[in-house]
């Protein structure tokens, strides 16, 4: 199946895809760990179904590093050993913050907890910012059908720089 629109291709899109990323570029250059970043990410995509999003945050932590073992985990976290108590405390603030409609309270006190016990306030800023944003992403490219496969790694910032 093909996209149905290309948001790149398009001027409104353009524009806003530029803003969104400008967006991205102030979480990115946050004091919170981008391997973070890129767990979380991954983790929301995964969650909302996201083929582009998996691809490009599966190839973005790849090419910065990050192990195969860690990112085919990402989806069994809580089954795993490979996770710091830090990660697996962004991991759940990513999941119950993916997951809104699941849960009447959204993210939980003890999730909010463990988020805290682990992260500044500059971090904690980065981090909720983080989950909105990427579930935002996902939303666009699974409405349009943006899908996963054909990524390369820095493809995004070089489109909307």
């Amino acid at each position: 199946m093909d996209a149905r629109f290309d948001l790149f291709d398009n001027k409104v899109s353009a524009r806003f895809a530029k803003q969104f990323a400008g967006a991205g570029l102030v979480i990115h250059r946050s004091s919170l760990p981008s391997s973070t970043q890129e767990l979380v990410s991954l983790r929301a995509s995964q969650i909302n179904g996201c083929g582009w999003c998996i691809d490009m945050h599966t190839k973005e932590a790849a090419a910065a590093g990050e192990s195969a073992v860690r990112l085919n985990l990402v989806a069994a976290w809580r089954e795993s050993t490979v996770f710091t108590e830090a990660e697996q405390a962004a991991l759940a603030l990513a999941e119950q913050g993916s997951r809104l409609a699941d849960a009447h309270d959204g993210v939980s006190d003890e999730t909010w907890a463990r988020v805290r016990e682990h992260y500044d306030d500059d971090q904690v800023a980065a981090l909720v910012c983080l989950v909105a944003l990427i579930n935002a992403a996902n939303r666009l490219a699974v409405i349009v059908h943006q899908r996963g496969g054909s990524y390369e790694p820095g493809m995004f910032a070089a489109a909307t720089g």
